[in-house]
């Protein structure tokens, strides 16, 4: 009996390879939420509460440095801001922010993904994530949350680059190159953000303005950080974007 000849053309071969599943599932979260929040200020969904539904979600999943800060100097972890180092990647500023987040997740949790399983693809995501938002709690002195899906991109930008020096210094190639494209993909990111950021510096008063839904969070930490007056002393631009 003949060997069963590989298909390698013709119109039953597919014309690009399929992306890992953990990739997908993490990009169909990021779109799912921001597809809710989009159609819900439209108002085809939800009905009139609907509009706030975004800063309701900034306030209660976004991280905060100053929620961070007040747990630090306390020693008290309350399970509620502890997810905040988890939940806010799936939490975008507008459309385009988390459009343009998603589509590098896709990009380079493809090329990640191809090498490794899909725990480690998690572990690489949600790591950079965390240690991110753990940096900015230490270092940001302000009280604008951070949002986004750009930590745990950076963290797959950082894979990629590791899995490219490997594969040059194999070849025998120029290892420097696998810079070279981490440098671009970071420009390219950091330009996007200063835009992002001038473009909600724009935005109408109370779009972002106003009380700080990020500032003044729920629960033991609300008056430690807020005082007694609750939010109406924590003011701001906006969101801060990842």
């Amino acid at each position: 009996m003949q060997p069963q000849r590989q298909n390698t053309g013709g119109f039953n071969a597919s014309p690009v390879n399929p992306l890992p599943r953990v990739v997908i599932a993490l990009f169909a979260v990021v779109m799912g939420i921001e597809a809710l929040f989009s159609l819900g200020a439209q108002g085809i969904i939800g009905g009139p509460q609907a509009i706030g539904w975004r800063l309701g979600a900034i306030q209660g999943y976004a991280f905060s440095a100053e929620i961070f800060q007040w747990m630090l100097a306390n020693g008290r972890w309350p399970t509620e801001h502890l997810a905040r180092f988890v939940t806010y990647p799936f939490i975008h500023g507008n459309f385009t922010h988390a459009l343009f987040a998603g589509v590098m997740l896709l990009a380079l949790g493809k090329f990640v993904g191809e090498v490794f399983r899909g725990w480690a693809v998690l572990a690489v995501f949600f790591g950079a994530s965390i240690g991110g938002a753990a940096i900015y709690g230490l270092l940001a002195a302000s009280p604008i949350p951070l949002l986004g899906a750009f930590p745990g991109v950076y963290g797959l930008i950082g894979a990629f680059t590791y899995l490219l020096w490997l594969r040059l210094g194999q070849e025998g190639g120029p290892q420097i190159r696998a810079f070279t494209l981490i440098a671009f993909l970071m420009r390219s990111a950091r330009g996007y953000l200063r835009q992002e950021e001038a473009e909600s510096a724009r935005l109408p008063a109370g779009s972002f303005g106003g009380p700080w839904p990020g500032a003044c969070p729920r629960g033991e930490a609300r008056d430690a950080i807020c005082g007694s007056d609750g939010c109406g002393a924590a003011t701001g631009p906006g969101p801060g974007r990842a």
